[in-house]
């Protein structure tokens, strides 16, 4: 009996203790469950030390943020030139970029002065004494354009005397010595160059299209920055004037100047003496009335072959003339522009003008003189 009761009584307190095992050990279990079910759910686990919490990101979640921050900075690459202001500082890099190549070959770079002193040359950008606007130096001496200029002086890597200026109206003085980045700035000789354009050139500075240009034929030319003034078409062929000085590139350009030109035109016809009559009464285009100030055969030539002499400057204007009368024009040949000629010029070639010719020209663009250079007119190869 006594056995029997001190089995009982073992017996009987042991199953207690084993539930109350299992129970305390089902307890520190639940939260180690709960955890890492949690982090299965959520892809990341969080880790208490202290203040302080690290977070773990699953490999899954790493690629896929990688991916994300990809895929906007393709975004702003593709979208950089939609927006104009980043055009604009491409545009300035490139120029930098091309003037420091431009400076490599001058006087070595010193050190750039600092910022001091300079409200005394400041205060002389309001004065009218005749010097050349800092901007329109910069532009001539090749380093970039006019409002890449004022990006450039506001920046202060413009210095005059060793001093830097940020002022944009300040006049540049024959005495002042001028620097961009440190390295001395000279205004730009103008350049006066004169082609004979054949065919298939076009007549810009730059092509998209990677087409041959007029520039190509005079890339040899000058060092300065040269530009030609007006347009012949692709087809057209003839004298063709560049040059840096923009005054007077503009006044040749404007019609009060009256500078004739002098065409010969070649028809896929003759043409008749009554549609003659009417270029030299004036047709009316779309763009309004036009006239010519002198138009006739080519002497010992079929009656397809003429000389037009006008001063207009519309764009395609001796082509529209005579597409407005139902001829096409087959061959386009500009001989003369103003006291200019292709006398001893072949086709393809370029040459300078004399002073007499640069003086002559600069007369007659400022309006000063409205003399008549029609010694030949009609003067041909």
């Amino acid at each position: 009996m006594i056995q029997r009761k001190g089995r009982n009584t073992s017996t009987s307190s042991s199953p207690s203790r084993n539930r109350n095992e299992k129970s305390s050990s089902s307890d520190n279990k639940t939260p180690r469950r709960n955890a890492h079910s949690s982090r299965k759910t959520d892809g990341m686990e969080s880790i208490k030390t202290g203040n302080r919490k690290s977070v773990y990101i699953s490999p899954e979640k790493r690629a896929e943020m990688a991916r994300e921050a990809e895929r906007a900075r393709k975004a702003r690459t593709d979208n950089r030139h939609d927006n104009p202001e980043k055009r604009r500082e491409d545009r300035v890099r490139s120029a930098a970029a091309l003037s420091k190549e431009r400076l490599s070959h001058s006087t070595p770079k010193s050190p750039r002065p600092s910022t001091r002193a300079t409200s005394a040359l400041n205060s002389r950008r309001g004065k009218d004494d005749g010097g050349m606007r800092l901007n329109k130096f910069i532009a001539h001496a090749g380093i970039c354009s006019r409002r890449d200029a004022d990006m450039y002086i506001r920046s202060g890597n413009v210095t005059i005397n060793g001093e830097v200026v940020t002022e944009m109206g300040y006049k540049v003085q024959p005495t002042d010595r001028v620097c961009f980045d440190g390295v001395e700035l000279k205004a730009e000789k103008k350049v006066y160059v004169l082609l004979n354009k054949p065919k298939n050139y076009i007549t810009t500075t730059d092509d998209p299209e990677k087409r041959r240009t007029v520039m190509d034929l005079i890339k040899n030319a000058s060092r300065e920055r040269i530009y030609p003034v007006g347009r012949l078409d692709r087809s057209t062929m003839g004298l063709l004037l560049f040059t840096n000085d923009g005054e007077m590139a503009k006044g040749i350009m404007h019609p009060s100047s009256n500078i004739k030109k002098t065409y010969q035109v070649t028809l896929d016809r003759n043409l008749t003496a009554q549609d003659m009559g009417n270029i030299r009464s004036g047709i009316e285009l779309e763009d309004g009335i036009i006239q010519v100030d002198n138009i006739s055969y080519i002497p010992d030539a079929r009656h397809n072959e003429l000389g037009v002499e006008l001063h207009s400057g519309r764009n395609r204007i001796v082509r529209r003339i005579f597409e407005h009368l139902g001829y096409q024009v087959v061959k386009l040949d500009r001989v003369q522009l103003g006291p200019l000629t292709k006398k001893n010029l072949s086709r393809g070639m370029w040459r300078f003008l004399t002073q007499s010719e640069i003086n002559m020209l600069k007369m007659l663009s400022s309006g000063k003189t409205n003399a008549d250079y029609n010694e030949d007119s009609f003067e041909l190869e």
